[in-house]
């Protein structure tokens, strides 16, 4: 039997106080942030706006969301304060969806939208508009109120973009279909002015996806054109290692603007990264693989493996190490690969069933003995370790990848390895 996924009607958000994991509250939702779409598909709820303490009023992306329970919303606890701006591809769903007067597909009978429900998409942090209640005739003060009632959110029109629109907001709906990389090849294809249009149309988590997609002169162009809060925010948003060798192509006045406006643990990361000559392991690793204490155990490491966001190359190992367990870390132990996670119950620390034969890459490891590395040993991914035993890393196969392949590999169009057809690119 399938689980059955929250729906929660918006009029029951409203005001509802937002806490993080610890039970401190970060502030009170106003509203939800939706994007319509093409092909008949309900709109997606991008995030909440949520007032913060000081009235300021921020944007809360649903991935960041964890529990939408009654009276209150839980969040992973990791907020941007910045003030919330609305863009032009971006619905407010109390301001702009209520009171909306719409029709109904059949009998396009004129109804007032009064409250729209959303809900949860199954195993996925995604949510959608579910359902419209709505009320029948014209009412007004002087008017009997019409029949209210609960419609599917496919039995109104007015809620969705047409199919074949070549605007800005139009194409960011088609691109949602698509992986980061078809989305990047596509942007690349565009004029340079469309090609800015729609990646500032894109939310920032989207958006730093597709630039770790992008050649660099893309990568450059776009982050120039974004006002400079909303970089550094893309910026916070990609991987470090990706975030490193954007800045290092920078002039060196933009560089250090852009990290000054990064949160300080986020800048401090890609600062380090920067430290290190490009074609090393330092300078191709990224500072976030899978890093667990001796006294997890293999249940803790296989609810970190599961975490949506992580690329298959990071999730197919965990790296254990003592306190502290942000890198650089404690000591370094060793590695517990994905397939002896699966072997063993879920009960068994990780400590005795770590693999320390394998000797770890040192950051200056020049990208030829790493590639030899990743090769001999069948590894997907490989800790980076400093003169001291702490964990500073791990380089990952697809980022060597990218080192190794033509500099122009990123101008193939991959939309003809699967017979689709790309977007129209003729920048209109």
């Amino acid at each position: 039997m399938a689980a059955v996924t929250p729906r929660v009607f918006v009029s029951h958000l409203s005001g509802v106080p937002v806490f993080d994991p610890n039970g401190d509250q970060v502030g009170r939702v106003r509203d939800l942030v939706a994007m319509l779409r093409v092909g008949g598909r309900p709109p997606r709820i991008l995030g909440l706006v949520v007032e913060v303490i000081s009235r300021r009023r921020i944007f809360l992306p649903m991935t960041r969301v964890t529990g939408v329970e009654s009276g209150q919303v839980i969040t992973t606890g990791v907020v941007n304060m910045r003030r919330f701006e609305q863009r032009p591809t971006e619905r407010l769903v109390l301001g702009e969806f209520l009171d909306r007067r719409v029709r109904l597909v059949e009998g396009d009978e004129e109804v007032t939208v009064l409250d729209v429900a959303i809900q949860q998409l199954p195993a996925r942090r995604d949510w959608e508009i579910d359902k419209y209640f709505v009320r029948k005739g014209r009412g007004g003060a002087l008017r009997r109120k019409g029949e209210t009632l609960t419609v599917e959110w496919s039995a109104v029109s007015g809620f969705s973009l047409e199919e074949h629109g070549q605007g800005a907001e139009n194409l960011v709906a088609t691109f949602e279909r698509l992986r980061p990389t078809d989305v990047a090849n596509a942007l690349h294809h565009l004029s340079p002015k469309r090609r800015v249009e729609v990646a500032a149309a894109l939310d920032d988590d989207r958006l730093a996806d597709v630039l770790e997609e992008l050649p660099e002169d893309d990568q450059v162009e776009i982050i120039g054109k974004l006002a400079e809060e909303r970089a550094a925010d893309v910026l916070e948003a990609m991987d470090p290692d990706d975030a490193a060798d954007l800045l290092s192509e920078l002039p060196e006045d933009d560089k250090e603007r852009l990290l000054a406006l990064m949160r300080p643990d986020d800048a401090a990361d890609v600062r380090r990264l920067m430290s290190y000559e490009e074609r090393t392991a330092g300078g191709l690793m990224t500072t976030e693989p899978i890093v667990l204490r001796p006294d997890a155990t293999v249940a803790d490491a296989l609810a970190r493996v599961r975490q949506a966001d992580l690329s298959p190359a990071l999730a197919a190992q965990v790296y254990v190490c003592r306190s502290p367990d942000e890198t650089p870390t404690g000591k370094y132990l060793g590695t517990v690969h994905f397939q002896r996670l699966l072997r063993d119950p879920p009960f068994t620390l990780v400590s005795s069933i770590v693999d320390s034969d394998l000797v770890p890459l040192r950051p200056d490891t020049p990208l030829p003995l790493v590639t030899s590395y990743l090769a001999a040993y069948n590894m997907v991914s490989a800790p980076v370790v400093d003169e001291s035993g702490s964990l500073l890393g791990a380089v990952t196969v697809d980022d060597v990848l990218d080192h190794l392949l033509p500099d122009d590999w990123r101008e193939t169009d991959l939309t003809d390895l699967h017979g689709e057809e790309g977007v129209d690119r003729g920048g209109r």
